[in-house]
């Protein structure tokens, strides 16, 4: 049975927004570094998660309507910058405004699903209507901030997008007379990572994180959604799984991890690096001074470059393994092997010898 044509055709303006707010977002992704999958992934450990909903919390602030100047459609996607994860508050139907004549008031909030409570802050609203312009433009009427707003539009149909993070709802409104209340289902959760080398938390200025959607043992896009992710940020996603690459100094000390973002939870992360920091030193003698003007190189014993430099006390992010260090000073060559052993950080001397 086929629809009829005012509702065929909306549903095609929805699917034409959504569309065009998707193509954005897969846009904004940044090409994985090269080597990448080269790299060996040492274990990590994933933690548990926290329900998001705590009772008793308190609810969202109604917002007046906002202005009704209207701008051209945005296709920028939601950021995917780690926001603060909001509690969720309990439900709460608001009181209808004072509408002017000719005009109907359009009430929305957000829930992690389908039961309360409610998501009490970190949405971003946006209203269009679910006809085009005369050029083919959907062109933004409205936009919103706050948790559970009020719309005062003229009567018609319009196309409703709520964005929580990196996830996001939309569906079709029409408005006749009667004031009407939309609740929309928001299926997200939140994530947040540390990283640590034995017991020891690493510093946050030491360690970032890109998260990718998907396992990492599938072929699927390796487009990261989230990049330099740090210590202790909240990362709202849409419920699903994904994969963490943790980068722990600049070098090959890399971890994966896959893991799982619950709807309404947040899930906390441990990342375990297998590394230590090693300071390298030419000297003349042993304990003796560094000579300065040293470049040097760092290999596997298979001959692959990890690390160059050039200084008298090169400073290296290594993960467990053996190592080689070169080191140029004066036309002359000296080199020596060394063992990296997790969570022992020190000084290697080579001897100009």
């Amino acid at each position: 049975m086929s629809l009829p044509s005012d509702r065929a055709q909306r549903c095609r303006h929805l699917a034409t927004i959504a569309f065009a707010l998707g193509l954005a977002s897969s846009a904004s992704a940044q090409t994985v570094p090269p080597g990448f999958d080269a790299v060996p992934r040492p274990p990590g450990t994933i933690g548990g998660t926290q329900n998001l909903m705590p009772p008793g919390a308190s609810s969202g602030v109604l917002a007046p309507p906002p202005s009704a100047n209207p701008s051209p459609l945005q296709l920028a996607p939601p950021s995917p910058q780690p926001v603060a994860l909001p509690p969720a508050s309990a439900a709460v139907v608001p009181a209808v405004p004072m509408v002017p004549a000719g005009q109907v008031a359009l009430m929305v909030n957000a829930r992690f699903g389908r039961e309360p409570p409610n998501i009490a802050a970190g949405l971003h609203w946006r209203i269009y209507p679910d006809k085009p312009d005369g050029s083919g433009v959907f062109r933004m009427l409205r936009e919103e901030r706050a948790a559970a707003p009020i719309f005062v539009l003229p009567p018609g149909g319009y196309v409703v997008h709520v964005s929580f993070g990196l996830a996001s709802a939309v569906k079709p409104v029409q408005l006749r007379s009667e004031a009407v209340r939309e609740i929309f289902e928001i299926k997200a959760g939140g994530l947040r990572v540390e990283a640590r080398v034995g017991d020891s938390r690493i510093p946050p200025s030491q360690v970032s994180f890109d998260i990718y959607k998907g396992s990492q043992f599938e072929p699927t896009d390796r487009r990261p959604i989230a990049q330099n992710v740090v210590t202790g940020d909240v990362v709202p996603l849409p419920e699903g799984t994904y994969y963490i690459v943790s980068n722990y100094g600049d070098a090959n000390a890399v971890v994966r991890s896959d893991i799982r973002v619950q709807s309404g939870k947040l899930t906390d992360v441990t990342v375990n690096h297998r590394a230590a920091i090693v300071t390298l030193k030419l000297v003349s003698a042993p304990g003796g001074e560094a000579l300065a003007n040293t470049a040097w190189s760092v290999m596997t014993p298979s001959g692959d470059v990890i690390k160059e430099s050039i200084g008298a006390f090169p400073r290296y992010i290594l993960a467990e393994g053996d190592y080689r260090a070169i080191a140029r000073n004066e036309g002359k060559v000296f080199e020596r092997g060394f063992k990296v052993i997790t969570g022992v950080d020190g000084e290697v001397e080579v001897l100009a010898r």
